[in-house]
Parts: structure tokens; sequence; C-alpha cells
């Protein structure tokens, strides 16, 4: 027999138990959901995906956002470079009590395989979906790849509601226990065609997409334009909308970024206040903390999606200093008297043969 989950407590003083039912008019039993819901400002973040087999890898890097963030992005193969799979990262977090966000992209799978992973994902504890079409393959490191593009991201919300609200596959078959999913898409209010971008969120938003997160922000007035006209569609009001934000590690970087990655916008006012600074690593996170301090004035803005590539040990101080949370605490992981006996349990999986059963105990171990 399974041993029940243990006790888990997020940001609310009175906790919360696992597995849950869905509170009344919420889509999904996660955190997240529930921290939008209340009309808190959200935090997330992603999570670099190793390339590495070691889970620990995922561990150690989960450990840095504790108790700063609501959820957690499991990275699916982005610029099609790869690495650890999204469903590898969502397993080992959800074992340990994050709470992924889990991405899937359209490239490299067809409906059959996505719409299995979206049940293995819920079977597993993930209440997060983030439905992306994916980048082509020739951005990638091996451009040799075939690339799939079964669905785009908007067909792909449309497959995980159909599941979810209908509880039947894309072929009409009908599903024992529907998947209990908050499903999130992307959005770029920083690449032409500008006057489009609203009403690509609309499409989206008609789809599934209950919230956004937005490509890098470093263009404030251009996305308050942007939000301008998303109140002005009344689309704030249907979808939670999280700005994309990260700290630029150098002006070198910064114009890197600039003229090598489609999609983000860095004005020539930013690649200057870098160049001014004495130490621009410093200045690059401090520069993420005064966009913060903006957007999250902007009517319409539910939270900020926090990317510090290599920069992660940036996250807790990105998030403290600019002060988003207001004393509210997320979710942090305690520790538990038998985490050693898991760990040493994990080490005799990777490094001895062993048995079925000794496996399915460490599966059920979390």
């Amino acid at each position: 027999m399974t041993p029940p989950r243990p006790r888990q407590t997020d940001e609310h003083p009175d906790g919360i138990d696992l597995p849950l039912d869905p509170l009344p008019g919420h889509s999904s039993r996660g955190r997240l959901e529930r921290v939008l819901r209340r009309g808190e400002f959200a935090v997330t973040t992603e999570l670099n995906p190793p390339d590495s087999a070691d889970p620990e890898d995922v561990y150690n890097r989960a450990k840095i956002f504790d108790g700063w963030v609501d959820g957690i992005n499991a990275v699916d193969a982005s610029g099609a470079n790869c690495h650890m799979s999204s469903v590898g990262i969502c397993a080992l977090l959800t074992r340990m009590g994050y709470a992924p966000i889990m991405q899937i992209a359209c490239r490299d799978k067809n409906r059959i395989a996505i719409q299995g992973d979206v049940l293995g994902a819920a079977a597993m504890g993930v209440a997060n979906i983030l439905c992306l079409t994916g980048d082509g393959v020739q951005a990638g490191d091996q451009p040799g790849a075939k690339p799939v593009f079964d669905l785009d991201s908007t067909s792909l919300l449309e497959t995980v509601r159909l599941m979810r609200d209908n509880g039947k596959f894309l072929s009409g078959r009908k599903l024992t226990t529907p998947p209990q999913l908050f499903l999130g898409a992307a959005v770029n209010p920083f690449a032409p065609p500008y006057d489009f971008r609203p009403v690509h969120l609309g499409k989206k938003i008609a789809a599934g997409a209950q919230f956004v997160q937005s490509q890098y922000c470093f263009d404030v007035p251009m996305f308050r334009t942007f939000m301008n006209r998303v109140r002005d569609l009344g689309y704030d009001e249907k979808c939670y909308i999280l700005v994309g934000v990260g700290p630029l590690a150098s002006a070198k970087t910064a114009k890197w970024i600039r003229a090598n990655v489609p999609g983000i916008h860095i004005p020539d006012t930013v690649i200057k206040r870098l160049e001014g600074a004495q130490d621009q690593k410093k200045e690059g996170k401090q520069l993420c903390i005064d966009i913060i301090n903006e957007v999250k004035e902007i009517p319409g803005v539910s939270g900020v999606h926090v990317m510090a590539y290599r920069q992660e040990e940036y996250v807790a101080e990105i998030v403290d200093e600019s002060g988003v949370l207001k004393g509210r605490r997320p979710w942090k992981r305690e520790a538990r008297a038998d985490d050693q006996r898991v760990a040493e349990r994990l080490e005799h999986i990777l490094h001895d043969d062993v048995t079925e059963s000794q496996v399915d105990m460490v599966k059920t171990a979390h």
C-alpha cells in the first residue's frame, strides 16, 4: 500500500494537505492557481535543465528557489537544444513537493505522445502546463533532427482543455479520470507585428489559456502600450499575466542577446546603463529589480516570471529586494526524517543492479 503523502504547507497560514480536490471554480489543486485567484502577486521562475541523469542536479537547483517562488518552469528543450526532459524534471520536483510548471513544446512530439504526457504529468501531481509551439530545430545544436509540429501552441491549449473539461482524447475516446490542470501559454509583446500581439493573446485565451508568461521585458513603455490594448479588449479580466524579467550579466551579454536571440528587444538605454556601471553584473540585477517595480504597478499585471539563466542565485535577492511578495512567503520544502533513507536508495539504484520492487520502493517514498 502506498503511504500517504506528507503534509505540505504553502504561504497560506492554514497550510495545504496534498493531494487535494480543486477549490470551487479552480481547474487544478496547485499552489500557483490558488495564489493568483486570491489576488496575490505571483512569482515564477525557470529551472535550467541539466545535461545529466543525476537527480541531485535538479534538486540542488530547485533548492535555490525555496521560499521565494510560487512555481518553477520545467523547460522543454528551449532553443531546440537537448537537456533533461521537462517530464523528468517534473517527476523529480513533484516527488519533493515543489510546484512545477511543465512546458510542452510541439516541435518534438505528435498529438498521441503529447496527450500521453499530459496524463502522466497530471498523475505525478503536476498542476500547471505551459503550452508552447517550440523553437525550430535549426536554432539548436542538432539541426538535422526531424521536427514534428503536429500541433501548435493554440491547438495544444485546445487539446489539453478538451481532455480536462470534456474528459476526452482528441479522437473522442473518453478518459476514465480527466487531468486537473491550470493552463498557461507564452506571449511576446516585443516582437512585430506589435498591433497583433494583443489579438494573439486573445486567441490563446479563447483556446484555453488561464495564465501567460511574457518574453523578457526590458522596455517598460512598450509593455505598457501592450497592456493598454489588452485592457481595452478586456483580456486582463480573462487571464493572469506574468511579466518576464531577468538580470543581464553585462553590456556585452545584452548586445549579444539583442543580435542573436529573436524576439528579445533590448533598448539602447539599457545597454548604455550597463556600460556606465562599475559593476555591470550588479547593475544588471538592479535593472531587473527596477523593471519589476515598474511593471507591478501596471493594471492587469498579476505577477512576474524571473528568468535568470546561469544566474539563478540572484532570484531570491531580486524577489526580496523588489518587495513584490509584501511579506508573503511562498512554499518552502521542509526536511523530512526519511530524506537520508531515500537518498541512499536513489544512490543504490543509480550505481547497482536492482529489482523492480526496489525501484518501486523509491517511487513511493515521496
